[in-house]
């Protein structure tokens, strides 16, 4: 029988504000953990699932506390010891593994030396054992040429690369506990895909127990055998993952599941109405009373406590509700996806903006260039090569790839940040192959950009207010105060109250965040919204709301989206048509529809297999080589070296014809439709039907 390896008992951590009040943050929270086992923590932002993290291995933030409560590491109580103590434990027992890797590695540091510095200070090894483990350590998650990995540095790798050498590290000493807060968020499906796999692996392999922090759902259900859900620093859901996704019996357990995107099913998730109370503004009763459908004069007077349930005399698991059986008994209790259709039902033939033959590069031009031919040095491919599209009024249309496949350089350059090296890009009767700064003022404002990271384009030293005033002056030249009242009705565009327009960036949640970058492009009016991943750093609930935002704007307004994700559960749910891109180069283009259905270009197939779906027990398939390919081949099919269907040679010499599958869908590639199809009818279930337009457009 395993043994209790983390005992918290009652935990209740908080901060004091500059008036002397104490805000709670971790309330009352009593959690086990098994030798070996791995627990997944869900929840929106704010949640408390990075703090409560934290907090297990000793870390509070400046001015934190312990106000009640313990956690016991090993039988040990962890904030009783001092610092040399707690020295012995984190990094050798206790290990974390961080989000963003790029900003917890030192930058002017050769990853190897990184992690020999962890194996020096938690194992004290040196010399040739020191050398053995880390090349050791580096095969152990899957890095190739671990010789050369080890001395560079992290700009110079990947982002699953990165990921990599930071679980690497965590797992220098062979900790008894790692905690992994987000290790994939941001990371494409297939990189998240093989991150996962090796995970589960290491975990089986070395029986390391795992606390696997994730808004993401789908990711979770892949590598836990238990889920515990999180709101507003409580545990208000505790089971078997397979239990719980199948049998939620907290409403916001249920909000959760029915807000992720599936990709077997068209139609937008539904998102829970209201937002989390911030620190401090909940004292009394149930947190989760003014957004539940069930809450009552109980709810809202008297704090639930985590009981066990029982279903058909069962105890299934641990609910923090006190209406939990009229949540079971309610008529849509097995009904977890309740999706929304699409607002828009039609696109406008109309072309807006038109790319033919589009090449991009980053190589340097003039002397540069000029030099590089002297010696001979043959010219790098292009990052985006013979790129043709054509976006009509009022569509989405999503571009789909790995990280490094030449999304944003695209949208990068249909907004003039970066001008393309060859073909034509027309806006109308305007050219568009200039930079913005030559652009006209109103073709500026007809194209605007949405950023994935709001706090990276946002001003933190302006309020809102200013933020959306800065457009309206540069493209309207109207009075203060009508600025002033067009701002207040941008924000309620987006669900905000104007009260919202008197508060800063670092005021503001993720999602509140992205809802005024949103409202920041809109207050241009424009025509053509370019959305670079603006989904990808959300939890699912704001995910869902943002998904249902962007398509009420698009049919109130008319506007059309270049929608840029990694995520075809996402893209499923918000476009129209799907370009999907590999090292810059189209391999497919095709309705909605069509894409999810077979036949699909075997990257598309790639794709679509590493998508994780909130199914426990199942498992991404790693169809292509994890590798990360530096530049595009010469010739031929410019997948060819990770394809898990070559058929030979002509894959590497020849480039594929554009077969067409369907009205408005080709693919390039050399192996025929037919035997494409009976090979991948088995990839996802059949797709139900979708009310979506089908536009005829291609290379």
């Amino acid at each position: 029988m395993s043994q209790k390896l983390l005992q918290v008992d009652r935990l209740t951590t908080g901060y004091r504000t500059q008036t002397g009040h104490m805000v709670k943050v971790i309330r009352d929270v009593s959690l086990e953990m098994q030798q070996g086992e791995t627990l997944g923590l869900v929840g929106e932002s704010g949640s408390g699932k990075t703090t409560f993290g934290m907090a297990l291995m000793g870390y509070l933030r400046p001015g934190g506390q312990v106000m009640a409560g313990t956690v016991r590491f090993d039988g040990v109580e962890i904030f009783s010891l001092g610092p040399a103590d707690l020295l012995k434990i984190r990094g050798k027992r206790m290990a974390v593994i961080p989000q963003s890797a790029s900003l917890s590695l030192t930058p002017t540091m050769r990853v190897g030396d990184q992690i020999a510095e962890a194996l020096t200070v938690h194992v004290g090894l040196s010399g040739s054992e020191l050398s053995e483990r880390l090349v050791q350590l580096l095969t152990q998650v899957r890095l190739p040429q671990v010789d050369e990995i080890a001395r560079r540095y992290p700009h110079e790798l990947s982002g699953g690369q990165l990921q990599r050498v930071a679980i690497a590290m965590g797992l220098a000493a062979v900790p008894e506990l790692l905690v992994l807060d987000e290790p994939t968020t941001g990371l494409d499906v297939t990189t998240q895909a093989h991150i996962l796999h090796l995970l589960r692996e290491l975990q089986e392999d070395l029986g390391i127990a795992m606390l696997y922090i994730s808004h993401d759902i789908g990711a979770i259900a892949q590598v836990c055998d238990r889920l515990a859900v999180m709101y507003t620093g409580q545990i208000i859901e505790d089971g078997a993952i397979a239990e719980v996704f199948a049998r939620p019996v907290h409403p916001y357990t249920r909000g959760l599941l029915s807000s992720v995107p599936r990709l077997a099913y068209a139609g937008l998730p539904r998102a829970m109405a209201g937002r989390p109370p911030g620190p401090g503004e909940h004292e009394v009763g149930c947190s989760f009373a003014p957004r539940c459908a069930f809450a009552d004069e109980t709810c809202t007077t008297i704090d639930p406590t985590l009981e066990p349930t029982d279903q058909n005399g069962k105890i299934a698991h641990l609910v923090h509700c006190h209406h939990w059986q009229r949540v079971v008994a309610s008529e849509d209790f097995g009904q977890l996806q309740d999706l929304k259709a699409r607002t828009k039902k039609a696109v406008k033939l109309e072309p807006l903006i038109e790319l033919a033959e589009v090449d991009i590069t980053y190589a340097k031009r003039g002397l540069g260039a000029f030099l590089r031919r002297l010696r001979g040095v043959p010219e790098p491919p292009t990052t985006v090569s013979d790129f043709t599209l054509t976006i009509h009024r009022g569509e989405t249309v999503a571009l789909v790839g790995e990280s490094g496949s030449g999304k944003s350089t695209i949208a990068r350059t249909i907004a003039g940040l970066l001008p393309p090296s060859a073909g034509q890009i027309r806006y109308g009767e305007q050219d568009l192959t200039s930079v913005v700064e030559r652009r006209p003022m109103e073709m500026r404002r007809k194209i605007q950009i949405i950023f994935q990271h709001p706090e990276a384009s946002l001003n933190p030293r302006q309020t809102a207010k200013q933020l959306l005033d800065a457009p309206l002056r540069l493209y309207f030249k109207t009075a203060r105060k009508q600025r002033l009242e067009r701002s207040a009705s941008l924000l309620e565009e987006v669900r905000l109250t104007p009260r919202y327009l008197e508060y800063y960036p670092g005021q503001l949640s993720g999602g509140e965040k992205q809802r005024v970058a949103i409202s920041r492009a809109f207050a241009a009016k424009p025509e053509l919204v370019l959305c670079d991943e603006v989904t990808s750093a959300l939890d699912v609930s704001v995910q869902a709301a943002v998904l249902d935002l962007l398509d009420g704007l698009q049919a109130d307004q008319g506007v059309a989206y270049l929608f840029i994700s990694h995520d075809l559960a996402i893209v499923r749910a918000i476009a129209d048509r799907v370009v999907v891109l590999y090292q810059g180069r189209m391999c497919e283009v095709g309705s909605v529809d069509r894409i999810y259905a077979a036949p699909y270009h075997p990257y598309t197939e790639t794709l679509l297999a590493a998508v994780p779906e909130p199914v426990p027990g199942a498992r991404a398939r790693r169809l292509a080589k994890d590798v990360q390919e530096a530049e595009p081949p010469a010739r031929g099919c410019c997948f060819q070296r990770r394809c898990p269907r070559r058929v030979g040679s002509i894959c590497d010499e020849e480039t594929p014809p554009w077969r067409v599958a369907a009205e408005g869908h080709v693919i390039s590639c050399h192996i025929p439709l037919e035997e494409l199809r009976e090979s991948q009818m088995d990839l996802i279930s059949t797709p139900s039907a979708a009310a979506h337009p089908v536009v005829v457009d291609g290379p």
